[in-house]
């Protein structure tokens, strides 16, 4: 059994009203990859925040220990310095500045004089994209790239450090398929140079594929640690969740209704730089129905959803009717009037507002029908808040916790509650389960099949395959803005999917 390169013992970490970590212990080894598992709020992100200097020491009881020695981290500078590297699931890049600059955000190359050296800043950064074999321009701006771009520009800067000790949560959740095989090849390399990593993910496929070891957190506690070759996937989940789960995917196949919404031939344009991005789309969604959207990044499926809901693009083309009325030129506050409704995948810029409350966020887009006499009914919006809290289970000490204090995973039940709370016809989902546990998985697909029970019509966005092809009726697969392929549920199969993501002739079975 190798020395532990990084080791907690015994770590309790209190909140207000909340014990976030109780009793944890865990050991890392020198060039390991060591997955930490867990449902949203069990704890992980509490973990990494102690880990980094966040949380100092003296905030919580236990003790870390990197190569033996007490580690009493009291800033992020502690941690660095102590070879410890943080890859975090929310970006947190500077987005006016370009990729090398960030890449180099405080610890700049220095002329003689002491002047940062611009032009070596821009090749170093150039030389580890291309070491990472990650292809962007070190010059380009960060705000003119997607999310996938900006997540692996995070990456590489942690990368940058030469750290001992890498953290990773959440890194590939909005990677595409070929940015996750990249990004475990990279950690493969650096496992070879001894460097160890400690990766949270909750899609176990990735977990299995990269991992040396297991551990599985459970309210704030590890209840598993094992070498990944002696488990399976079936039982970290029930490990995870503490309880078997026999259908991940609860599809009724309840026969769809009317058509409520229809698209025909659509072409929009990119607002800002007129390119055309979506290119003669068309399809009808059922009442009762889920349509299921995928796609490989940069399809077009977001801006899809965004264009259908008013908050992006040009229309040049084409028409969409809601209940058989056109929907021209709506702003998403009219279309929410009118049953339309958004889950974002981007939560922090198009979610919540992350200093407000969970009850503020959660009414944030009905307030209208929750007045009387042009005054909030307060009481009429805490039950409506509490009935949405409880049935998403959202993991807070209370409605009044602020949403910026939620794991990932809480905000993003957050954001589906607020959709849910506008009642609406039609619900556009934009990967609502990205960033989201097995069990919380399984309480937003089963949110869904209630909403299709009562009549609800709902469009799925995932770039997961068999999240798309276990919840959807139908799916149209997008390819470079238009439509590569259509499939009914029970012609889609994982690889006639992709070939129609890629732009092949869709293959179907006989």
């Amino acid at each position: 059994m190798p020395d532990s390169i990084l080791r907690a013992e015994h770590i309790v970490k209190r909140f207000p009203g909340v014990i976030a970590l109780k009793d944890l212990s865990f050991d890392l080894h020198p060039g390991e990859i060591h997955s930490l598992c867990g449902e949203n709020g069990a704890g992980k992100s509490t973990l990494i925040k102690l880990l980094s200097g966040i949380h100092p020491y003296g905030s919580y009881e236990g003790e870390f220990f990197v190569e033996g020695k007490p580690a009493r981290f009291r800033s992020l500078a502690d941690a660095e310095r102590a070879g410890i590297a943080v890859i975090y699931q929310e970006l947190a890049l500077v987005e006016q500045m370009t990729v090398a600059e960030n890449i180099f955000l405080g610890s700049e190359p220095r002329t003689r004089i002491g002047l940062i050296d611009w032009q070596k800043v821009t090749t170093q950064a150039r030389k580890l994209l291309e070491r990472f074999k990650v292809d962007i321009d070190p010059e380009a701006r960060v705000h003119d790239l997607g999310i996938a771009q900006k997540q692996l520009v995070e990456i590489v800067k942690a990368l940058s450090k030469n750290s001992k000790i890498l953290i990773l949560d959440e890194p590939t959740a909005a990677l595409s398929e070929h940015e996750v095989l990249i990004l475990l090849d990279i950690l493969r390399e650096l496992k070879k140079t001894g460097i160890a990593s400690v990766y949270i993910s909750h899609k176990l496929d990735e977990v299995f594929a990269v991992s040396d070891r297991i551990t599985v957190i459970r309210d704030g506690s590890t209840v598993s640690s094992v070498e990944t070759s002696d488990t399976s996937k079936r039982a970290v989940i029930e490990c995870m969740v503490g309880r078997e789960i026999a259908h991940l995917f609860p599809h009724q196949g309840i026969p769809p209704g009317k058509v409520v919404f229809a698209v025909e031939g659509l072409s929009v344009e990119d607002p800002f730089t007129r390119n055309r991005f979506l290119h003669d789309i068309s399809f009808t969604l059922r009442a009762g129905e889920v349509l299921g959207i995928g796609g490989l990044m940069g399809a077009g499926r977001t801006e899809l959803l965004m264009h259908l809901f008013g908050a992006w693009g040009r229309r040049v083309a084409g028409r969409v009717l809601f209940k058989g009325n056109p929907v021209d030129d709506k702003t998403p506050a009219r279309n929410i009037q009118s049953g339309l409704a958004l889950v974002s995948e981007d939560r922090r810029r198009y979610g919540f507002i992350p200093d407000k409350s969970v009850g503020f966020n959660l009414s944030l887009s009905c307030l209208s029908n929750l007045t009387t006499n042009g005054l909030i009914d307060r009481n009429r919006e805490f039950e409506r808040n509490k009935q949405i809290f409880t049935a998403l289970r959202v993991k807070a000490p209370s409605m009044e916790y602020p949403v910026d204090k939620l794991s990932g995973g809480n905000q993003q039940k957050v954001v589906c509650g607020k959709a849910l709370m506008t009642e609406p016809k039609v619900i556009f989902l934009d990967e609502p389960t990205r960033g989201v546990d097995v069990g919380a998985k399984l309480e937003l697909y089963k949110i869904i099949q209630k909403l299709t029970a009562s009549g609800k019509a709902v469009v799925l966005v995932s770039s997961e395959l068999p999240e798309l092809i276990g919840m959807s009726d139908r799916i149209m697969m997008l390819n470079e803005g238009r439509i590569g392929g259509e499939f009914t549920r029970a012609e889609a199969t994982p690889e006639g999917l992709m070939a129609a993501a890629l732009g092949q002739t869709p293959i179907k079975p006989v």
